[in-house]
């Protein structure tokens, strides 16, 4: 790599350091005004950590007079109260829970595959503090894909991915049965990574003076600065009422935790300015066949300059055509705009996170840095053509907002998502046999199947996936059957499909599925079995919290 194009004398380099200059004494300017004397600018010189400790609970005994008449009763542990916070002016962007379909009217079924995990970490926020978190915030593939499954590894790199199949009967309804499709992208060693031209884009208005927001981003991304090599390039822009440079490219991991640490909130939030501002910076500093990549962390309350969702997106649809892909990484509670995160995520051709805790910053940026950073197939589109003969009626489980056209599958200008080393994507249908009770009654006139499902009675489902390679422009094709004795001989599942059975139910009834049957917290306990992994035990505790709220 040419190291000339980090160099401090280039003219582009001078253009940045200057506006940088001028963009923050904009903000300097704007913190100034917006805070009290006593609180810092946006970018100080030093920041003093503070440690709070917990205070100790204490207790007056009661006068002398009321202590007679009370019983004495055992020493007991009260825990500590957590009082729920309104989620405010919160947004997001709800979908109906998947409709079901006839077979023999709509036996073909299209999406794009997801592999962004924020809904959960942001239902478990709810969660955590006390309250159930709105439909709206509920993506059931996004709960499901939150966990790893035993799927077979690819065994060469000729196709990034496998395709696993099964099929189980559904533990909330006796007429219907479970197709799973699972993914599992190839593994790369550290010593394998292409290198990254990373840009931190930090938003540090105002609205992110929280606890669980700055601080918290800048945590996260310190801990990832320690999971790059001297090949890496790091660059930090910032914005609040303007937006500005604030370290030029380096792999210096002391260079980069240092101008983290100085950064402190203020100001109004012109997101659209820093964007792009970051794909410049990005494109300046471009390593053909590296990783270019552009981290948004904010709340997502955008209020200055290009702000509405439409706009931003049509914004980072430009952009990516550049090469250089979007991550965009949630953090906080009370004006946090999820729908704009997801998407413009979704149309960056890169992944979306929420971050809760120190713990998810580590999962997502330290522990799965290759799968949040390095994409192996593009585009990846699923495609199930179900055989009328032997499926009646059909519904995918979550997905809502990433059903693609008939059509969409086969041209290759439809965008669709991407998979990253070592990610792993799971998608479930739930499926009626012909000749089955179905959620929806027999149509009087309903045509008979044709006779080429009738020759086909082996088959249940054809399943298609279209992908391209990461620098390729031409999708490639694989297909998979899934057959009628898969069905005929299928029972109760077990270990691994439980377990994502059980979260797909958990989503589901947060979602307020009416074609759950009375499948509840309990019953998604016991299908989810015992369990060793943290995550999952995790789940476990979130479900019976959960359960708790809903009384069962």
């Amino acid at each position: 790599m040419n190291t000339s194009r980090f160099s401090n004398e280039t003219p582009r380099t001078k253009k940045y350091a200057l506006f940088a200059g001028i963009a923050g004494a904009h903000v300097l300017l704007l913190a100034a005004c917006s805070t009290s004397d006593s609180e810092q600018p946006m970018v100080a010189e030093r920041v003093t950590s503070i440690d709070v400790e917990e205070a100790p609970l204490s207790y007056a005994p009661p006068p002398a007079e009321m202590a007679a008449d009370m019983a004495v009763a055992p020493s007991i542990y009260a825990p500590p109260v957590i009082v729920p916070t309104d989620p405010g002016r919160e947004r997001y962007d709800a979908k109906d829970v998947s409709s079901v379909k006839i077979a023999s009217a709509e036996p073909v079924s299209t999406f794009s595959v997801d592999v962004d995990t924020g809904a959960y970490a942001n239902t478990r926020r709810f969660l955590t503090q006390g309250m159930a978190p709105p439909a709206g915030a509920v993506r059931t593939e996004e709960m499901i894909n939150y966990f790893r499954y035993d799927y077979d590894k690819p065994t060469n790199r000729s196709q990034p991915f496998t395709v696993n199949t099964d099929v189980a009967k559904t533990p909330w309804n006796d007429d219907t049965y479970l197709m799973r499709i699972g993914l599992r992208g190839y593994d790369i060693d550290r010593s394998e990574r292409p290198a990254a031209n990373l840009v931190f884009l930090m938003d540090v208005s105002g609205s992110m003076d929280d606890p669980d927001k700055l601080p918290l981003v800048k945590t996260a991304l310190s801990g990832l600065a320690g999971e790059l090599s001297s090949k890496d390039r790091v660059s930090i822009v910032v914005y609040a009422g303007a937006a500005g440079l604030v370290l030029e490219p380096t792999s210096d991991i002391r260079k980069i935790r240092s101008a983290l640490k100085q950064l402190s909130a203020g100001g109004s939030t012109a997101g659209g300015a820093g964007i792009e501002l970051a794909y410049n910076i990005a494109e300046d500093n471009f390593i053909k066949g590296g990783v270019n990549r552009v981290i948004l962390a904010t709340d997502g309350d955008f209020n200055v300059g290009v702000s509405s969702q439409d706009a931003l997106v049509e914004l980072i649809e430009k952009k990516r055509e550049s090469g250089i892909t979007l991550t965009t990484l949630g953090f906080g509670s009370g004006n946090y705009n999820e729908a704009m995160m997801e998407q413009i995520a979704n149309h960056g051709n890169g992944n979306y996170a929420y971050i809760d805790s120190a713990l998810e910053a580590k999962k997502v940026l330290g522990d799965e840095m290759s799968s949040t950073l390095f994409t192996i197939a593009k585009d990846v589109k699923i495609q199930v053509e179900f055989n009328p003969a032997v499926v009646g009626q059909y519904r995918l489980v979550g997905y809502e907002n990433r059903i693609l056209r008939e059509e969409d599958f086969n041209n290759d200008t439809v965008d669709a998502g991407d998979i990253g080393a070592g990610h792993q994507v799971t998608a479930i249908y739930e499926i009626v046999p012909a000749g089955m009770k179905g959620w929806i009654s027999p149509r009087r006139y309903e045509e008979q199947s044709k006779s080429a499902s009738k020759q086909r009675m082996s088959e249940a489902a054809h399943i298609k996936l279209r992908y391209k390679l990461p620098n390729g422009s031409k999708s490639r094709l694989i297909d998979t059957i899934v057959t009628a004795g898969e069905l005929r001989n299928a029972r109760a599942p077990r270990g691994d499909f439980a377990f994502a059975a059980s979260v797909a139910a958990f989503g589901q009834i947060l979602r307020g599925d009416e074609l759950m049957m009375n499948f509840d917290h309990n019953d998604v306990e016991a299908l989810a079995g015992r369990q060793s992994n943290y995550w999952r035990q995790e789940f476990l505790q979130l479900n019976e919290v959960a359960g708790a709220m809903k009384g069962g």
